[in-house]
């Protein structure tokens, strides 16, 4: 079985708090982690928080296997901490071709004025995705410190695939920030969709199993560019909707759910479930609840529109910081993950 998870909106959607429920709660032997260290994935497991670059949320699950994959770029300092803080050691994998972003990117980036003012976060992901176009950039293979965690990694999920093991690869940032898709030039350096998780990991379409794309209860977003019904701060302190970023600790600016992005976003990834989180900060009484039966008659209502508006089951219900805090409405709706 092979699972997507990707961003419905601009990126911060909790998506790492999906993929860890999902890898937890299903058992998933593998969790793959596409593209680059200039998004991170909060975790909250068992009361600690988790700020991931690198690997994937999947690593709550201590049977799962951790790869990262051909087209995601990776820092050497940031890929070391990580393993240590997380004790992974032992069952993180990176393929040959991963790309290694390097001192130099960073710098060339600071420079750049259009990266400037499109609020870009400086961290040498578009330069090194620059180096890779022009077939210059250096890749995992090419450094020894990575030589005994290097693997092929489109053969070992294939593999796994073929032998009936459960995949999960977990895209980074959203939609709407595809460099394609989203809101030109105001978007990251590579495509953010689900075709682009299967092409990052080395896996073809006709292996997905699930695309499950995830929305927060509103709409945030980091740096510049458009974002319709934007609040201003005063009322997004009012509503419980601040936030900052998780690798430029910037505030996120804030917007309610955008019923048409949503329906685009679906539409692009060819969404099989929605997972939707946050609920509890438009309902704060749905705090901790994890069953359907429990959430109050007007959030009921409220994802039933969402249901209803976008011809897709939302499966699963985020009510909390920690990863099991969730909803988990797939048996009752008969869907498999």
């Amino acid at each position: 079985m092979l699972t997507l998870i990707v961003g419905g909106f601009f990126g911060d959607e909790g998506k790492g708090k999906i993929s860890a429920y999902v890898s937890l709660a299903k058992n998933y032997d593998y969790a793959v982690r596409t593209g680059a260290i200039n998004a991170g994935h909060t975790v909250v497991f068992r009361s600690r928080k988790f700020k991931l670059r690198v690997v994937s949320a999947g690593f709550v699950n201590e049977k799962t296997k951790l790869i990262i994959p051909p087209g995601a770029l990776i820092r050497l300092d940031v890929f070391f901490n990580e393993v240590k803080e997380l004790g992974v050691e032992n069952r993180v994998m990176v393929d040959y071709n991963t790309g290694i972003i390097e001192a130099i990117h960073v710098e060339r980036e600071r420079s750049d004025s259009v990266l400037a003012s499109i609020g870009s976060t400086f961290q040498g992901v578009g330069a090194a995705m620059s180096d890779r176009v022009l077939r210059r950039l250096r890749l995992a293979r090419d450094f020894k410190e990575l030589e005994k965690y290097l693997c092929d990694a489109p053969f070992i999920l294939n593999k796994a695939l073929d032998q009936g093991e459960k995949v999960l690869v977990e895209g980074t940032q959203g939609t709407f920030l595809s460099l394609y898709h989203g809101t030109y030039p105001y978007v990251t350096s590579r495509d953010t969709t689900a075709p682009a998780l299967l092409s990052e990991a080395g896996i073809g379409p006709k292996r997905v199993s699930e695309v499950i794309v995830v929305f927060k209860a509103y709409v945030t977003r980091v740096g510049e560019g458009p974002l319709d019904g934007e609040l201003n701060y005063e009322e997004a302190v009012k509503r419980g909707w601040i936030e900052k970023g998780t690798v430029t600790g910037r505030p996120r600016r804030v917007a309610p759910f955008n019923f048409e992005l949503a329906k685009k976003s679906t539409m692009l990834n060819s969404a099989t479930q929605i997972a939707l989180t946050k609920l509890d900060a438009l309902f704060p009484e749905v705090k901790g609840v994890r069953s359907w039966d429990k959430l109050p008659s007007e959030a009921k209502k409220w994802i039933e529109e969402i249901e209803s508006i976008l011809k897709i089951p939302v499966t699963l219900i985020g009510t909390g910081e920690e990863v099991e805090e969730i909803v988990d409405r797939t048996r009752e709706l008969g869907m498999e993950l």
